[in-house]
């Protein structure tokens, strides 16, 4: 990574952001590695609400794959969010690879280690790109003051006395 000495005044920030990366991973270790799949005693509740909004509406396919891809894409916003954020500009992009690579290892631990959960290469891809989103968020946070800005005008040159 960048090793560019970090000025003063963006350190505690940086500590921060590394404080909620620790929470975070502390977090998404309990919802993954929990050795029943988390949303198990939801799934009636859950149904109940599509059923809800299907008669409401809403179209079919919004449905419990759906909600589940939605979830596993929220699940790993905050990984390329915080990560890119602690990241320097120039390797922040790493943020949406790393959290690509841990959800398939996610995915593979889960496959090998928990028997009552189901590991699928649809997670890796809904986690990954909740990771990028995150990441996409801090580029777009970044460069919002990088916008060309029109010049000002500056006021007319009163004459000088005399000339």
């Amino acid at each position: 990574m960048d090793m560019q000495p970090v000025p003063a005044a963006r350190r505690p920030r940086r500590h921060l952001l590394a404080l909620g990366l620790a929470a975070y991973a502390v977090l998404l270790a309990g919802v993954v590695f929990w050795p029943q799949p988390v949303d198990r005693g939801l799934r009636g509740y859950l149904d109940q609400a599509l059923e809800l909004f299907h008669s409401l509406g809403a179209p079919g396919w919004v449905d419990y794959t759906l909600v589940e891809a939605v979830a596993n894409v929220a699940l790993f916003f905050p990984a390329g969010l915080l990560l890119a954020a602690r990241l320097t500009p120039r390797w922040c992009w790493l943020a949406a690879v790393v959290g690509l690579c841990v959800s398939a290892g996610i995915e593979a631990a889960q496959a090998l280690l928990l028997p009552g959960r189901y590991a699928t290469p649809h997670d890796v891809m809904a986690n990954g790109l909740g990771a990028a989103l995150g990441t996409i968020a801090v580029y777009a946070w970044r460069s919002r003051g990088t916008k060309r800005r029109p010049a000002r005008r500056q006021p007319p040159r009163k004459a000088a006395a005399g000339s």
